[in-house]
């Protein structure tokens, strides 16, 4: 799997990265600890077991463009 990352220089030093493919998923560091960092982020939020909401019959299901 390939995932682009978004590195930012901070402004107390060091980087903080985001994987804009995959919400909330971000991480800090100097640039060696944040390629480390990232990788576990990673792993990290794609190991998160997120349950299917339960749906009635009264539910409705959208999709919309924005």
């Amino acid at each position: 799997m390939k995932l682009k990352v978004v590195v930012h220089e901070a402004d107390e030093g060091g980087y903080w990265a985001d994987v804009p493919a995959i919400p909330g998923c971000a991480t800090q560091g100097t640039f060696e600890e944040l390629l480390k960092n990232l990788y576990e982020a990673i792993e990290g939020c794609l190991s998160v077991n997120v349950e299917k909401p339960k749906r009635t019959t009264k539910d409705r299901v959208l999709e919309i463009a924005v």
